[in-house]
């Protein structure tokens, strides 16, 4: 008899287990935003993969005896926003097949067109046959479909759709071809030696790489629009009426905490590739893994690289001591001094525990010869810990100061005499 209940107990806790993981799976793919069953899920080389939690993190993410994190990825780089200071890279400079966070950089050009206004988010594109032709992940335009600005950014950032991201480069610069050839040229004002792109969507095409730290550099440049975390930080979401549903490809943006971002990538030739920003305690960083084997290898890698960073480096800002700044005598002038002031604050990263450990060294002209312009600059404040420069605040002239001239030498006299 207690054989046949323990066999019972077990059947039910099995059911019951079951209908647990569907409920769960329920939410997953479903919950948030009431996606139908017969609705076209668009995203990018979709998989379960996605809607899984992230592994159990390490309690402590530290280098191994090489010095490296154990990272299973060809390249990876760890940037601070603000600074595009380096908190780690290993490989970081090889030139890899991107996959779709080639769409980093043209989302960066888009946002700057709208902040121009040359692109309104109400603006209605049509989706032209080019924009239409493309396989790989898409919302399925039909030539002659008509959505918004906004609806194709959705598309474009939620769900990596090339047809979408298309349809927006054509609307910026009239066609592909052009739009990819601005992208070159912005790539050229960043500084990216490692970088030629040949389309701007990413698929495998020969002639169109990458490389970990110049992903990086532009995701640095794409994350200051902070109208891109109105459609990066979405999970879920849906175009036509509910028919076609969004699902977010980095899923970091559901499972880790502060994560604002940004662009993942998945093609034969780039294996797994994901662009990750997140923000905590008013530092924004991003993490970078290119040619990852798996989908689970690229999240695990980035949030590994996100973890050390919050781990181990903290944003100062750091205010200039005023006792400083004495006013610098000039040469020749209608006043004999002006007085100075630094220019704002500065923000800086420095390692966790070390925040009350930056001196403050300053330069200043011993005498600056008139005329002397308002905001001239007339020194710097240099931000050390230990023996290395962290940052540098300038020193400015608060005030005009003009030279004097025998005109006003003699226009002083009069007074001087009028006054007695």
């Amino acid at each position: 008899m207690n054989k046949y209940i323990r066999v019972l107990c077990g059947l039910m806790a099995s059911i019951l287990l079951f209908g647990a993981i569907q409920a769960q799976a329920s939410e997953w793919t479903g919950g948030i935003v009431g996606i139908s069953d017969d609705a076209q899920v668009a995203t990018e080389y979709y998989s379960e993969d996605l809607l899984l939690p992230l592994d159990e993190p390490e309690e402590i993410v530290a280098l191994n005896p090489d010095g490296k994190l154990d990272i299973a990825a060809k390249s990876v780089v760890l940037m601070e926003v603000s600074t595009g200071q380096i908190l780690y890279e290993n490989n970081s400079h090889e030139k890899l097949p991107p996959a779709s966070i080639t769409k980093i950089m043209s989302l960066l050009l888009i946002f700057e067109a709208i902040d121009q206004g040359k692109l309104g988010l109400d603006n209605v594109i049509t989706a032209s046959e080019h924009a239409c032709s493309l396989g790989g992940s898409q919302i399925w335009l039909e030539p002659g479909e008509t959505m918004t600005v906004d609806e194709l950014l959705k598309a474009s950032v939620i769900a990596s759709a090339n047809d979408a991201t298309v349809a927006l480069a054509e609307t910026v610069a009239g066609s592909e071809e052009a739009f990819v050839a601005l992208m070159n040229q912005k790539a050229q004002q960043l500084g990216l030696k490692d970088t030629h792109f040949v389309n701007c969507h990413g698929l495998d095409v020969e002639g169109h790489y990458t490389s970990a730290h110049d992903v990086a550099v532009m995701s640095c440049e794409l994350i200051k629009h902070d109208l891109v975390k109105k459609y990066s930080t979405v999970w879920m979401d849906s175009l036509r009426g509910g028919k076609t549903s969004l699902v977010n490809t980095n899923k970091l943006v559901r499972f880790y905490d502060g994560c604002t971002g940004l662009k993942t990538g998945t093609t034969s030739q780039a294996g797994s590739c994901v662009a990750a920003t997140a923000m905590r305690d008013g530092m924004e960083i991003v993490a970078v893994v290119m040619g990852a084997a798996s989908s689970k290898d690229r999240f695990n890698g980035a949030r590994k690289l996100l973890d050390y960073g919050f781990a181990n480096w903290s944003k100062v800002d750091v205010k200039v001591d005023e006792s400083l700044l004495k006013n610098v005598p000039v040469k020749g002038g209608l006043k004999k001094d002006v007085a100075i002031r630094a220019e704002g604050n500065s923000s800086i990263l420095v390692a966790k525990g070390r925040q009350n450990d930056v001196v403050q060294n300053i330069t200043l002209a011993e005498m600056v010869e008139a005329p002397v312009e308002q905001g001239q600059q007339l020194g710097q404040v240099h931000l050390m810990l230990d023996d290395e420069e962290v940052g540098i605040i300038p020193i400015l002239a608060v005030e005009s100061v003009g030279k004097m001239t025998f005109k006003a030498a003699y226009i002083r006299l009069l007074a001087v005499l009028f006054r007695l």
